[in-house]
């Protein structure tokens, strides 16, 4: 059984929707729409470009370079973790990302003194989630791990 066929049967999409990853993730895309050109789309369709489904991820080359709209897309997927931890915690989630032109990088959360994240980012260009149950899902992993280390080391979070 697959990873997916497990998320799906786990959750479905309108219980991913109601995740705070999700939620904070449609927020943040939101407000970056300072014209109001994706007023009328709903938060599905704003969320459509983190699907990429494995026939679509076979099609992308192995060794590619991210284009801007794309690590855009990573950044704002960090930034919404950020932002659910932030609203889980009271703690401000700040990430940083560094990314060389061939997509490999790595991104770090903090909090006060303490990194709460850390993750190696490789073949950026490959970057999406299977469905929206993996986007929501994967997110919700990451948000754990970092409250994990919060709740770990508080007073270095709140330093």
């Amino acid at each position: 059984m697959s990873t997916e066929t497990v998320v799906r049967q786990v959750m479905s999409d309108a219980e991913a929707m109601a995740t705070p990853f999700i939620k904070s993730l449609v927020a943040l895309i939101r407000a970056d729409d300072t014209y109001g050109v994706w007023e009328e789309k709903g938060d599905g369709d704003l969320l459509a470009e983190f699907i990429v489904t494995a026939d679509e991820r076979r099609e992308i080359p192995i060794i590619g370079d991210p284009d801007p709209d794309l690590i855009d897309r990573v950044e704002k997927y960090y930034r919404a973790v950020g932002l659910a931890v932030e609203r889980e915690t009271g703690l401000m989630a700040s990430p940083m990302m560094t990314m060389h032109y061939e997509g490999f990088g790595r991104v770090i959360l903090t909090t006060g003194k303490l990194v709460i994240f850390s993750k190696s980012l490789r073949d950026v260009h490959r970057f999406g989630f299977d469905s929206l149950a993996a986007l929501a899902a994967e997110g919700g992993k990451v948000v754990a791990k970092a409250m994990k280390e919060i709740e770990t080391y508080p007073e270095v979070a709140r330093a």
